[in-house]
């Protein structure tokens, strides 16, 4: 399975780097970093859209379009290279300008082409909260995380021990001020998050299948009939259009995490109206 892989390939990555002159450094760019911007807040305000818009049937009421997280994303181990005129500043700021709420970096070098620089360079350059996609192994990723200027980062459960899901949340959280997207693909992986992360607010349901990289947004409602009112729901992977929107937001998506189908748009902006609309003052 490409998971498998990816997490083999990041042990090794992590394990080359870590070293306590690296570590220290980390710590000392940290200790000057002004707090995280509120990623979960971003997505969890009210919006100003009154709906998905006119255009087209897939309208959706008011108050009940998703929050777009907007993805910087060059490339992917099922896709390859998805856009070859790749500039991530213009990318996220192209996001900010249509209306996007937060931005989601890749920042795995290997399998998608992305790098912490990148990161870094958005969120010096474009006020959103920013999540490091990255697949965390390692207690170090958090400090490069931190010191890279994210404000969130992504928890995979099916990259991770139970020990290490609750451990690397509460580290993300307490030490770090960092929001955290808790992401599921199943039943028994949601379960176990409810179960012993009860405080988590941030679940993001990831409608691909991991063995196959198949999409089914049946995923998204299958599964967030079972989350708490409480929580935050992200659908992730699969929504290419209006219509894939209004289906995720009818089963109770507060926000949209879309990377493949605006890369490939050859207007990102344009593809942006499309799937939430024109942008509108808070």
């Amino acid at each position: 399975m490409i998971l498998d892989k990816i997490l083999e390939h990041k042990r090794r990555e992590v394990n080359e780097k870590k070293n306590a002159r690296y570590l220290t450094a980390l710590k000392t760019t940290i200790r000057d970093l002004p707090a995280p911007i509120g990623f979960y807040r971003a997505l969890a305000g009210h919006t100003a859209r009154p709906s998905i818009g006119p255009a087209g049937p897939a309208s959706i009421p008011r108050g009940e379009t998703p929050r777009l997280i907007g993805e910087v994303k060059k490339a992917s181990p099922s896709k390859g290279v998805i856009r070859e005129d790749f500039d991530p500043l213009a990318v996220a700021r192209t996001y900010l300008e249509h209306g996007a709420s937060a931005l989601s970096v890749l920042t795995d070098q290997e399998f998608f082409q992305g790098s912490l620089d990148c990161l870094r360079t958005i969120r010096e350059e474009v006020p959103l909260p920013a999540l490091n996609k990255e697949f965390m192994v390692d207690e170090l990723q958090f400090y490069e995380a931190r010191a890279h200027l994210a404000d969130a980062v992504l928890l995979i459960v099916a990259a991770l021990d139970r020990p290490q899901l609750i451990d690397f949340y509460h580290l993300a959280r307490q030490e770090f001020g960092l929001d955290v997207l808790i992401e599921v693909h199943n039943e028994r992986e949601l379960d176990l998050v409810l179960e012993r992360l009860p405080e988590s607010r941030l679940i993001g349901i990831n409608n691909r299948d991991l063995a196959t990289f198949a999409t089914s947004l049946d995923v998204t409602v299958r599964l967030a009939k079972r989350i708490p009112g409480d929580k935050l729901i992200v659908s992730e992977s699969g929504i290419a259009t209006r219509d894939d929107v209004k289906r995720v937001a009818e089963a109770g998506a507060r926000a949209i995490l879309v990377g493949e189908a605006l890369m490939a748009a050859k207007d990102i902006g344009a593809k942006i109206r499309e799937l939430i609309g024109p942008p509108t003052a808070e």
